[in-house]
Protein backbone atom coordinates (compact mmCIF):
# COMPACT_ATOMS: atom_id res chain seq x y z
CA UNK A 1 0.00 0.00 0.00
CA UNK A 2 0.81 3.23 -0.60
CA UNK A 3 0.15 7.27 -0.97
CA UNK A 4 0.05 8.58 -5.25
CA UNK A 5 -0.40 11.87 -4.44
CA UNK A 6 -1.98 14.57 -2.62
CA UNK A 7 -3.68 17.36 -2.63
CA UNK A 8 -3.93 20.23 -0.22
CA UNK A 9 -6.03 23.57 0.28
CA UNK A 10 -5.71 25.78 3.22
CA UNK A 11 -4.34 22.83 5.14
CA UNK A 12 -1.96 24.50 8.15
CA UNK A 13 0.53 26.61 6.16
CA UNK A 14 0.09 25.14 2.76
CA UNK A 15 -2.62 27.63 0.74
CA UNK A 16 -2.60 24.76 -2.42
CA UNK A 17 -0.46 22.63 -2.81
CA UNK A 18 -0.87 19.17 -5.39
CA UNK A 19 1.91 16.63 -4.98
CA UNK A 20 2.48 13.04 -6.32
CA UNK A 21 5.19 10.19 -4.93
CA UNK A 22 7.45 7.70 -5.01
CA UNK A 23 5.88 4.46 -3.78
CA UNK A 24 9.41 4.08 -2.28
CA UNK A 25 11.74 6.71 0.01
CA UNK A 26 10.01 10.76 -0.25
CA UNK A 27 12.39 12.81 1.62
CA UNK A 28 10.76 16.47 2.75
CA UNK A 29 13.49 19.04 3.13
CA UNK A 30 13.50 22.90 4.37
CA UNK A 31 14.34 25.05 6.88
CA UNK A 32 12.48 24.74 10.31
CA UNK A 33 8.73 26.01 10.09
CA UNK A 34 8.89 25.83 6.32
CA UNK A 35 5.78 23.52 6.65
CA UNK A 36 7.31 19.89 6.54
CA UNK A 37 6.03 18.15 9.61
CA UNK A 38 2.69 20.10 8.12
CA UNK A 39 2.79 17.81 4.83
CA UNK A 40 3.33 14.54 7.33
CA UNK A 41 0.08 15.75 9.24
CA UNK A 42 -1.51 15.83 5.82
CA UNK A 43 -0.60 12.19 5.43
CA UNK A 44 -1.62 11.54 8.97
CA UNK A 45 -5.16 13.20 8.42
CA UNK A 46 -6.25 11.02 5.56
CA UNK A 47 -4.97 7.95 7.11
CA UNK A 48 -6.21 8.32 10.49
CA UNK A 49 -9.26 11.23 10.06
CA UNK A 50 -7.04 13.33 12.21
CA UNK A 51 -4.04 15.21 12.82
CA UNK A 52 -0.91 13.55 14.47
CA UNK A 53 0.10 16.65 17.03
CA UNK A 54 -3.63 17.15 18.66
CA UNK A 55 -5.30 19.67 18.14
CA UNK A 56 -9.25 20.25 16.87
CA UNK A 57 -10.22 20.88 13.30
CA UNK A 58 -9.90 24.31 12.93
CA UNK A 59 -6.41 24.63 14.54
CA UNK A 60 -5.54 22.80 10.30
CA UNK A 61 -7.37 25.82 8.64
CA UNK A 62 -5.11 27.94 6.93
CA UNK A 63 -4.56 31.41 8.99
CA UNK A 64 -7.57 33.84 7.59
CA UNK A 65 -9.76 31.03 6.17
CA UNK A 66 -12.82 29.09 7.22
CA UNK A 67 -11.93 26.01 5.95
CA UNK A 68 -9.64 23.40 4.52
CA UNK A 69 -9.58 20.10 2.34
CA UNK A 70 -7.30 17.25 2.00
CA UNK A 71 -7.39 14.78 -0.63
CA UNK A 72 -5.17 11.51 -1.76
CA UNK A 73 -4.76 9.08 -3.68
CA UNK A 74 -3.99 5.77 -1.97
CA UNK A 75 -3.25 2.33 -3.90
CA UNK A 76 -3.69 -0.78 -1.92
CA UNK A 77 -3.88 -4.48 -3.28
CA UNK A 78 -3.77 -2.80 -6.67
CA UNK A 79 -6.68 -0.40 -6.48
CA UNK A 80 -7.03 2.59 -5.83
CA UNK A 81 -8.88 4.78 -3.70
CA UNK A 82 -9.36 8.41 -3.48
CA UNK A 83 -9.54 9.83 0.35
CA UNK A 84 -11.48 13.63 0.81
CA UNK A 85 -11.97 15.08 3.84
CA UNK A 86 -13.64 18.36 4.39
CA UNK A 87 -13.83 20.49 6.98
CA UNK A 88 -15.04 23.99 7.41
CA UNK A 89 -15.80 26.29 10.74
CA UNK A 90 -18.52 25.90 12.28
CA UNK A 91 -19.86 22.88 10.51
CA UNK A 92 -18.89 18.81 10.87
CA UNK A 93 -16.19 16.95 8.72
CA UNK A 94 -17.03 15.43 5.96
CA UNK A 95 -15.00 12.15 4.86
CA UNK A 96 -15.02 10.71 2.03
CA UNK A 97 -13.70 7.82 -0.20
CA UNK A 98 -14.23 6.99 -3.93
CA UNK A 99 -16.71 9.80 -3.58
CA UNK A 100 -18.77 7.84 -0.92
CA UNK A 101 -18.94 9.59 2.29
CA UNK A 102 -18.98 7.41 5.55
CA UNK A 103 -21.96 7.13 8.09
CA UNK A 104 -19.31 7.33 10.66
CA UNK A 105 -15.87 8.49 10.45
CA UNK A 106 -14.36 5.81 12.62
CA UNK A 107 -15.03 2.98 9.84
CA UNK A 108 -12.12 5.24 8.02
CA UNK A 109 -9.76 3.62 10.66
CA UNK A 110 -7.53 1.14 9.72
CA UNK A 111 -7.82 0.90 5.99
CA UNK A 112 -4.85 2.79 5.26
CA UNK A 113 -2.53 2.46 8.25
CA UNK A 114 0.42 4.85 8.68
CA UNK A 115 2.63 4.37 11.72
CA UNK A 116 4.63 8.02 12.50
CA UNK A 117 8.00 8.32 14.36
CA UNK A 118 8.34 11.74 16.01
CA UNK A 119 10.61 13.92 18.05
CA UNK A 120 8.50 14.05 20.47
CA UNK A 121 7.51 10.28 21.17
CA UNK A 122 9.29 10.07 24.23
CA UNK A 123 6.66 11.84 26.22
CA UNK A 124 4.48 8.13 25.63
CA UNK A 125 7.48 6.66 28.61
CA UNK A 126 7.81 10.25 30.59
CA UNK A 127 4.79 11.89 30.77
CA UNK A 128 1.11 10.60 31.95
CA UNK A 129 -0.59 7.34 31.63
CA UNK A 130 -3.21 8.83 28.87
CA UNK A 131 -0.22 9.06 25.92
CA UNK A 132 0.39 5.31 27.09
CA UNK A 133 -3.75 4.76 26.64
CA UNK A 134 -3.42 6.23 23.47
CA UNK A 135 -0.41 5.22 21.85
CA UNK A 136 -2.14 0.95 22.56
CA UNK A 137 -5.77 2.60 21.64
CA UNK A 138 -4.69 3.93 18.22
CA UNK A 139 -2.98 0.63 16.82
CA UNK A 140 -5.59 -1.73 18.40
CA UNK A 141 -8.65 0.10 17.05
CA UNK A 142 -7.13 -0.11 13.33
CA UNK A 143 -7.34 -3.82 14.25
CA UNK A 144 -10.29 -4.32 15.82
CA UNK A 145 -13.72 -2.31 14.79
CA UNK A 146 -15.42 -3.68 17.60
CA UNK A 147 -13.17 -2.28 20.27
CA UNK A 148 -12.93 0.84 19.11
CA UNK A 149 -16.68 1.25 19.01
CA UNK A 150 -16.73 -0.35 22.76
CA UNK A 151 -14.20 2.18 23.52
CA UNK A 152 -16.20 5.16 21.94
CA UNK A 153 -19.10 4.38 24.06
CA UNK A 154 -16.97 4.18 27.24
CA UNK A 155 -16.25 7.43 26.62
CA UNK A 156 -19.72 8.63 25.76
CA UNK A 157 -21.43 6.98 29.39
CA UNK A 158 -18.26 7.95 31.36
CA UNK A 159 -18.75 11.86 30.08
CA UNK A 160 -22.14 11.37 30.87
CA UNK A 161 -21.76 9.67 34.07
CA UNK A 162 -19.21 12.47 35.34
CA UNK A 163 -21.81 14.80 34.29
CA UNK A 164 -24.74 13.53 36.62
CA UNK A 165 -21.81 13.34 39.34
CA UNK A 166 -21.62 17.07 38.95
CA UNK A 167 -25.09 17.83 39.03
CA UNK A 168 -25.55 15.52 42.09
CA UNK A 169 -23.25 17.56 43.64
CA UNK A 170 -24.45 20.94 43.05
CA UNK A 171 -28.40 19.57 44.32
CA UNK A 172 -27.29 17.65 47.10
CA UNK A 173 -29.47 14.72 46.04
CA UNK A 174 -28.12 11.48 44.13
CA UNK A 175 -30.38 9.33 41.87
CA UNK A 176 -29.09 5.68 42.77
CA UNK A 177 -30.95 4.02 40.20
CA UNK A 178 -30.26 6.50 37.38
CA UNK A 179 -26.13 6.12 38.38
CA UNK A 180 -26.47 2.03 38.05
CA UNK A 181 -27.31 2.41 34.64
CA UNK A 182 -24.54 3.88 33.90
CA UNK A 183 -22.56 1.70 36.83
CA UNK A 184 -23.73 -0.87 34.23
CA UNK A 185 -23.09 -0.09 30.91
CA UNK A 186 -18.62 1.38 32.08
CA UNK A 187 -18.66 -2.53 33.60
CA UNK A 188 -19.85 -4.16 30.68
CA UNK A 189 -18.02 -1.67 28.57
CA UNK A 190 -14.86 -1.70 30.40
CA UNK A 191 -14.59 -5.14 30.73
CA UNK A 192 -14.57 -5.78 27.37
CA UNK A 193 -12.17 -3.68 26.67
CA UNK A 194 -9.81 -4.55 29.23
CA UNK A 195 -9.84 -7.81 27.93
CA UNK A 196 -9.05 -7.03 24.51
CA UNK A 197 -5.78 -4.61 25.83
CA UNK A 198 -4.72 -7.61 27.81
CA UNK A 199 -5.29 -10.05 25.08
CA UNK A 200 -3.19 -7.50 22.88
CA UNK A 201 -0.21 -6.73 25.00
CA UNK A 202 0.21 -10.22 25.13
CA UNK A 203 0.89 -10.43 21.23
CA UNK A 204 2.66 -7.22 20.84
CA UNK A 205 5.47 -7.78 23.88
CA UNK A 206 7.19 -10.40 22.07
CA UNK A 207 7.75 -8.12 18.96
CA UNK A 208 8.40 -5.31 21.12
CA UNK A 209 11.15 -7.31 22.88
CA UNK A 210 12.83 -8.32 19.63
CA UNK A 211 13.06 -4.82 17.84
CA UNK A 212 14.45 -3.90 21.29
CA UNK A 213 17.43 -6.44 21.53
CA UNK A 214 18.28 -5.69 17.61
CA UNK A 215 18.38 -2.24 18.33
CA UNK A 216 21.05 -2.82 21.59
CA UNK A 217 22.24 -5.98 21.02
CA UNK A 218 20.79 -7.64 23.92
CA UNK A 219 22.26 -5.47 25.97
CA UNK A 220 19.36 -5.19 28.61
CA UNK A 221 15.79 -7.22 29.64
CA UNK A 222 12.79 -5.32 28.91
CA UNK A 223 8.74 -5.72 29.60
CA UNK A 224 5.52 -3.96 29.12
CA UNK A 225 3.15 -4.65 31.91
CA UNK A 226 -0.72 -4.15 31.38
CA UNK A 227 -2.46 -2.64 34.69
CA UNK A 228 -5.75 -2.20 34.88
CA UNK A 229 -8.29 -1.68 37.79
CA UNK A 230 -10.74 -4.40 36.07
CA UNK A 231 -8.08 -6.82 35.91
CA UNK A 232 -9.07 -7.32 40.22
CA UNK A 233 -11.29 -10.02 40.73
CA UNK A 234 -13.85 -8.04 42.60
CA UNK A 235 -13.43 -5.23 39.63
CA UNK A 236 -17.62 -4.55 39.57
CA UNK A 237 -18.22 -4.48 42.89
CA UNK A 238 -15.31 -2.03 43.73
CA UNK A 239 -16.37 0.13 40.63
CA UNK A 240 -19.94 0.69 42.25
CA UNK A 241 -18.68 0.68 45.82
CA UNK A 242 -16.61 4.03 44.74
CA UNK A 243 -19.55 6.12 44.55
CA UNK A 244 -18.67 8.01 47.56
CA UNK A 245 -15.51 9.28 46.43
CA UNK A 246 -16.86 9.47 43.04
CA UNK A 247 -19.46 12.21 44.70
CA UNK A 248 -17.09 14.04 46.27
CA UNK A 249 -14.69 14.34 43.77
CA UNK A 250 -17.24 14.95 41.13
CA UNK A 251 -15.49 12.31 38.72
CA UNK A 252 -15.39 8.60 37.73
CA UNK A 253 -12.54 7.51 40.12
CA UNK A 254 -12.28 3.95 38.93
CA UNK A 255 -12.39 2.17 35.46
CA UNK A 256 -10.20 1.51 31.81
CA UNK A 257 -9.78 5.39 31.56
CA UNK A 258 -7.21 4.71 34.57
CA UNK A 259 -5.35 2.10 32.83
CA UNK A 260 -1.56 2.25 32.19
CA UNK A 261 1.22 0.32 31.15
CA UNK A 262 4.37 -0.28 32.81
CA UNK A 263 6.91 -0.11 30.08
CA UNK A 264 9.70 -1.42 32.43
CA UNK A 265 13.94 -2.04 31.95
CA UNK A 266 15.77 -4.43 33.65
CA UNK A 267 12.64 -4.44 36.24
CA UNK A 268 12.54 -1.02 36.59
CA UNK A 269 10.19 1.81 35.63
CA UNK A 270 12.02 3.76 32.27
CA UNK A 271 10.19 6.73 33.26
CA UNK A 272 12.25 6.79 36.29
CA UNK A 273 15.45 4.93 35.81
CA UNK A 274 16.19 5.13 31.90
CA UNK A 275 18.79 6.93 30.24
CA UNK A 276 17.94 8.87 27.33
CA UNK A 277 19.61 6.43 25.18
CA UNK A 278 17.23 3.34 26.46
CA UNK A 279 14.10 5.71 26.17
CA UNK A 280 14.81 6.52 22.44
CA UNK A 281 15.62 2.63 21.69
CA UNK A 282 12.79 1.96 23.75
CA UNK A 283 10.33 3.75 21.54
CA UNK A 284 11.78 3.01 18.35
CA UNK A 285 11.28 -0.37 19.11
CA UNK A 286 7.70 0.38 19.89
CA UNK A 287 7.21 1.89 16.78
CA UNK A 288 9.03 -0.83 14.83
CA UNK A 289 6.55 -3.17 16.86
CA UNK A 290 3.26 -1.00 15.69
CA UNK A 291 4.47 -1.39 12.00
CA UNK A 292 4.85 -5.12 12.10
CA UNK A 293 1.92 -5.80 14.19
CA UNK A 294 -0.49 -3.78 11.20
CA UNK A 295 1.72 -5.17 9.05
CA UNK A 296 1.12 -8.76 10.17
CA UNK A 297 -3.20 -8.32 10.56
CA UNK A 298 -3.73 -6.62 7.63
CA UNK A 299 -1.31 -7.95 5.26
CA UNK A 300 -0.32 -4.28 3.79
CA UNK A 301 3.04 -2.09 4.74
CA UNK A 302 2.11 1.09 6.63
CA UNK A 303 3.00 3.95 5.22
CA UNK A 304 6.31 5.25 7.86
CA UNK A 305 6.62 9.00 8.48
CA UNK A 306 9.88 9.39 10.26
CA UNK A 307 9.80 13.14 11.19
CA UNK A 308 13.06 14.94 12.41
CA UNK A 309 14.09 11.83 13.20
CA UNK A 310 18.30 12.17 12.00
CA UNK A 311 18.34 15.63 14.84
CA UNK A 312 16.79 13.16 17.32
CA UNK A 313 18.62 9.64 17.01
CA UNK A 314 22.20 9.21 17.39
CA UNK A 315 24.22 7.66 14.58
CA UNK A 316 23.68 3.79 15.89
CA UNK A 317 20.04 3.85 16.03
CA UNK A 318 19.96 6.09 12.86
CA UNK A 319 21.98 2.84 11.37
CA UNK A 320 20.13 0.07 12.49
CA UNK A 321 16.93 1.81 11.63
CA UNK A 322 18.47 2.58 7.39
CA UNK A 323 19.66 -1.04 7.55
CA UNK A 324 16.18 -2.21 7.97
CA UNK A 325 14.90 0.81 4.94
CA UNK A 326 17.80 -0.87 2.69
CA UNK A 327 16.47 -4.43 3.38
CA UNK A 328 12.95 -2.77 2.02
CA UNK A 329 11.70 -4.33 5.49
CA UNK A 330 9.65 -0.94 4.92
CA UNK A 331 6.90 0.08 1.85
CA UNK A 332 6.39 3.89 1.50
CA UNK A 333 8.61 5.67 4.05
CA UNK A 334 8.07 9.73 4.35
CA UNK A 335 11.09 11.76 5.56
CA UNK A 336 11.62 14.89 7.03
CA UNK A 337 15.02 17.00 7.67
CA UNK A 338 16.56 20.34 7.84
CA UNK A 339 19.55 20.00 6.13
CA UNK A 340 19.33 18.36 2.44
CA UNK A 341 22.74 17.64 2.43
CA UNK A 342 22.26 15.17 5.49
CA UNK A 343 19.67 13.58 3.28
CA UNK A 344 21.81 13.09 0.60
CA UNK A 345 24.32 11.29 2.30
CA UNK A 346 22.34 9.21 4.17
CA UNK A 347 20.78 7.43 1.29
CA UNK A 348 23.74 8.02 -0.72
CA UNK A 349 24.36 4.15 -0.33
CA UNK A 350 21.22 3.00 -0.06
CA UNK A 351 19.66 1.43 -3.43
CA UNK A 352 16.10 2.59 -3.36
CA UNK A 353 13.91 4.59 -5.39
CA UNK A 354 13.83 8.09 -3.21
CA UNK A 355 11.88 11.84 -4.71
CA UNK A 356 13.38 14.93 -2.62
CA UNK A 357 11.12 17.58 -2.19
CA UNK A 358 12.55 20.88 -1.26
CA UNK A 359 9.84 23.23 0.84
CA UNK A 360 9.87 27.07 1.57
CA UNK A 361 7.00 28.47 3.59
CA UNK A 362 4.18 26.10 2.32
CA UNK A 363 5.70 25.52 -1.06
CA UNK A 364 7.48 23.58 -3.36
CA UNK A 365 9.91 24.91 -4.74
CA UNK A 366 12.30 22.32 -5.90
CA UNK A 367 11.53 17.93 -6.62
CA UNK A 368 14.46 15.59 -7.76
CA UNK A 369 13.89 12.12 -8.48
CA UNK A 370 16.52 9.60 -8.13
CA UNK A 371 15.33 6.12 -9.69
CA UNK A 372 18.52 4.01 -8.73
Amino acid sequence: MFLEKINLLNFKNYEMLDLDFSSSVNCIVGDNGSGKTNLLDAIHYLSMSKGAFGGGNTQHVLHKEDFFMVKGVFQAKDLDYEVTCGYKKGQAKVFKVNQKQYDKISDHIGRFPVVLIAPNDTDTITEGSELRRKFFDSIISQLDKNYLINLIQYTHHLKQRNSLLKQFAERNFVDRSLIDTYNHKLIALGKAVCDKRQEFITEFAPIFREHYQELTENKEITELVYQSQFLEEHYADDFRQALPDDLRLQRTTRGIHKDDYDFLIDDHLLRKFGSQGQQKSYVIALKLAHFDIIKNYTFMKPILLLDDIFDKLDDKRMDKLMRKVAAHAFGQIFITDARPERTQAVFEHIDVEKRIFTIDKGEVVDVMEDLN
